[in-house]
């Protein structure tokens, strides 16, 4: 085989075949991440309703479940803001940016090249469509009221789709920090130049 045929990206195998080409193998990775992007953000999705369901049904007109006394608690609380209640009278801003984020995510999604990068946008998929299904089910337009449950004293009333939108943000802040940068050219093998 000649040096031009390995350039082109096939390896030879025992058998006489060829490798799959370095771009064949970055788009099946791309696939896997995609999958795995989409996962992670069903999962935040279903945890976030099916706790919000819970919170309806159990702490809706009740007192509150002290956790952690003067520090955390479970209570009952709507907002029409986004998360940990901001902005609460602009609806709109939080829905337009909701379906912004959610749609920038899925035409990135398979565009992606690593795993943590991909878990925290997965994160920030399932939390705002989590958010988003209150905004579009509980009211009237898009001025639904979003369920919040998780009270931190000295801090505003949450739930678990903001939570998932915080911490998606620092896992792909994180990533994008300390990702392996590549090696400088300096630093590549060079093709051997001499030969028989």
């Amino acid at each position: 085989m000649s040096y031009g045929q390995a350039s082109r990206g096939t390896v030879p195998l025992s058998d006489g075949q060829a490798a799959p080409a370095p771009a064949a193998r970055s788009g099946s990775r791309g696939r896997r991440l995609a999958a795995i992007l989409f996962a992670v953000a069903a999962a935040a999705f279903v945890l976030d309703r099916v706790t919000k369901a819970w919170a309806v049904g159990s702490l809706q007109g009740r007192p509150p479940i002290v956790l952690i006394p003067h520090v955390l608690d479970l209570s009952y609380t709507t907002n029409s803001g986004g998360a940990f209640s901001l902005l609460t009278g602009a609806p709109w801003l939080f829905f337009t940016a909701s379906i912004a984020i959610s749609a920038g995510i899925v035409w990135l999604a398979f565009r992606q090249t690593s795993l943590v990068t991909a878990i925290g946008m997965g994160l920030i998929l399932g939390g705002a469509l989590g958010n988003l299904a209150d905004r579009l089910t509980r009211g009237t337009g898009v001025s639904g009221r979003v369920v919040d449950f998780i009270h931190l004293h000295m801090w505003p009333t949450f739930n678990v789709a903001d939570s998932c939108v915080v911490i998606g943000a620092i896992v792909v802040a994180a990533g994008a920090l300390f990702q392996r940068r590549p090696a400088p050219p300096g630093d590549a093998v060079q093709p051997a130049t001499g030969g028989a």
